[in-house]
């Protein structure tokens, strides 16, 4: 049962939520461990922090933690049907490691689905995607 929370009329209830202050993990459920393990690691060249098992594998991302995962126990929801987007990863840099990432990717034979570009609110971004569809950026405040 829920405890309500009661504040002074006309102001809102502070939520206990509002105690959080970064992302500590990010889990991608995959697909194909085998495509997504040699992508991120390999052609992203994410360091690997730590393999749990075989369908839980984690890497440094910054003072992040970017973990990749077979759906088990607390999600046994079916997978996203392919050429649906569920999620996007934006990954910052500086503007000439933007071209750099670019270059890195096509040497690696993966397509990016743009070539890098200034935007017109102030960033310049690189956009493709992992084996499983998921879309990523890379992108630079210009």
């Amino acid at each position: 049962m829920m405890e309500e929370q009661t504040t002074e009329p006309g102001q809102r209830a502070r939520s206990p939520f509002s105690a959080i202050r970064a992302i500590d993990y990010t889990v991608i459920f995959v697909r194909d461990m085998i495509a997504m393990r040699r992508f991120y690691e390999d052609v992203l060249a994410f360091p690997l922090l730590r393999e749990l098992s075989p369908n839980w594998i984690e890497y440094g991302v910054g003072s992040n933690t970017l973990a990749l995962a077979k759906p088990s126990r607390t999600a046994t929801d079916a997978p996203i049907p392919h050429g649906s987007d569920s999620l996007q990863l934006a990954f910052k840099v500086s503007a000439a490691e933007v071209d750099q990432c670019a270059g890195e990717l096509v040497r690696q034979g993966v397509a990016p689905l743009s070539p890098p570009t200034n935007q017109s609110f102030g960033h310049r971004t690189l956009f493709f995607r992992d084996p499983d569809g998921n879309l990523l950026e890379v992108y630079a405040e210009i």
